[in-house]
């Protein structure tokens, strides 16, 4: 079997004759009449169609081929009887992955496949690399991903998902064109990051001699937005957390999030579960599909629980009954830990935090079917208007397949409360909370002039994604994920 680099070579010697012919195998432009899906329809018609040559079979006086654009794959014939005796002998310097322009005729073969009879054609882009044999040649699950663009030719269901993705984020804009919401663009280089827990990258702006950080989420600016007059605004954009990634995390992924004056967190979930039922609709044709196997329905009303609920359903402890931490951990123990995690529990000091700890150790893998979970514990929530028991916020998550889709809550617009939770913030990161909630000084000013009754939703793209399209891992859905750089020789 020849090596890579002969194949290569092979290639760049049909190049150079392509050149000694006189012939460009790379021209500015060319004609096209009909993509391969509308040729496939023109039958007894002639047509000029491109695209990508994806297997070449036969030899001497007839030769067939496949070539595919993005509309499908059509067979080809190259009939030495039907193009000029130049013409042919230029098949001889086409290679598998070569981009054509072929004028012919469609009719059908003695088998019945739909075929276009070549009359004429182009070569007009000569490929120098191979394209891996099949799929089976190309398999390596890092190499797919770093070679995005072959994992495409090779695997349609590629294609398709990020086709999906385009046509799944449409349909959120136009949902909420409908609804009369303006869709916005606000900084994606910050002084100060907010708006979740994460960490951020963090750049040196050198015009103004200061840091600057990429943005964990845009809602601090969208709630700026909220206190100039603006009622109901969105924003798709990309967001920016400096952490691992894994099956559903990747460090640069893609936020929907909008701020909805004069409506609270109810309002908010009502919103959510309508756009993703209309997208679903829209998208798959019915609000039900299956994910990994298993059966999903994103029909409203979706299941809504409180996190305590959620609890005990599902570990069968009631938070509630904690009257202090060391009451609560002695409760934890109970549940099996796992050992990676039992520092980060010991390092907790109130019961808020721990609540949140165990919905996430044992209860949010469980979350696979559609599911809503409110009210969050005041300690992780410095952004989110207090219920009526001051313990826990307005706050909501959807999850589904054991992930959370998206972070919402009533917004806090009392500046007062909110400098009282931007201490205690501070005071958590003094403590080894590397993620808390920096303090945001100017938005404190901002709402200090008026920010009224509003509802924050979010939904994370990617795993939105993910969920429609039968995805097992974010990187499937991302066009090109975050991998560590080779280093080139």
């Amino acid at each position: 079997m020849p090596t890579i680099d002969q194949l290569k070579q092979s290639r760049l010697d049909k190049l150079n004759k392509l050149l000694q012919k006189g012939i460009n195998p790379y021209p500015a432009s060319v004609k096209r009449n009909q993509t391969i899906a509308e040729a496939r329809i023109a039958e007894e018609k002639e047509v000029i169609i491109t695209g990508r040559i994806i297997g070449l079979r036969g030899h001497g006086k007839l030769i067939f081929g496949d070539i595919v654009d993005e509309t499908g794959k059509i067979q080809i014939v190259f009939k030495k009887d039907l193009l000029s005796e130049t013409t042919f002998s230029l098949v001889e310097l086409i290679d598998r992955g070569d981009f054509l322009e072929i004028s012919g005729k469609v009719s059908k073969t003695v088998s019945g496949e739909i075929t276009i009879f070549i009359n004429d054609f182009r070569i007009i882009t000569k490929t120098l690399q191979p394209l891996p044999d099949n799929w089976y040649g190309f398999k390596d699950v890092e190499e797919r991903y770093r070679k995005r663009y072959l994992d495409i030719i090779l695997n349609p269901e590629v294609h398709k998902r990020i086709t999906m993705r385009g046509k799944i984020i449409q349909e959120i804009r136009n949902f909420l064109t409908k609804e009369n919401f303006i869709e916005v663009e606000t900084p994606t280089l910050q002084p100060i990051y907010g708006g979740g827990f994460a960490k951020p990258f963090k750049t040196f702006y050198n015009a103004l001699e200061t840091d600057f950080y990429l943005r964990i989420s845009d809602e601090m600016y969208l709630k700026r937005l909220i206190v100039g007059g603006f009622e109901k605004v969105f924003e798709i954009t990309k967001v920016f957390r400096n952490e691992g990634y894994d099956f559903d995390h990747n460090p640069e992924f893609t936020m929907f999030e909008a701020q909805i004056a004069y409506q609270d967190y109810r309002y908010g979930m009502d919103l959510i579960e309508k756009i993703i039922e209309n997208v679903a609709v829209s998208i798959l044709g019915s609000t039900k599909f299956n994910y990994q196997e298993t059966k999903m329905d994103v029909k409203r009303p979706w299941t809504r629980l409180t996190m305590v609920d959620a609890i005990k359903k599902h570990t069968g402890i009631n938070p509630l009954k904690w009257e202090s931490v060391k009451d609560a951990k002695s409760s934890i123990d109970k549940l099996e830990i796992r050992k990676e995690k039992i520092h980060e529990l010991n390092r907790i000091n109130s019961i808020g935090e721990l609540i949140a700890f165990v919905f996430e150790e044992k209860v949010e893998e469980k979350l696979i079917n559609p599911t809503i979970i409110y009210d969050y514990p005041i300690e992780i929530s410095p952004l989110a208007k207090k219920c009526a028991d001051p313990h826990f916020t307005q706050r909501f998550e959807m999850f589904a397949f054991g992930s959370e889709l998206g972070n919402n809550y009533t917004e806090l617009n009392d500046p007062i409360d909110l400098r009282k939770r931007f201490v205690d913030e501070k005071k958590r990161e003094e403590g080894g909370f590397e993620e808390a909630h920096q303090t945001d000084y100017d938005y404190l000013e901002a709402i200090e002039h008026g920010f009224p009754p509003t509802c924050g939703i979010a939904i994370g793209i990617d795993r939105l994604v993910m969920l429609l399209t039968d995805a097992k891992s974010i990187k499937d859905i991302i066009a090109f994920p975050t991998l560590r750089p080779l280093i080139r020789k």
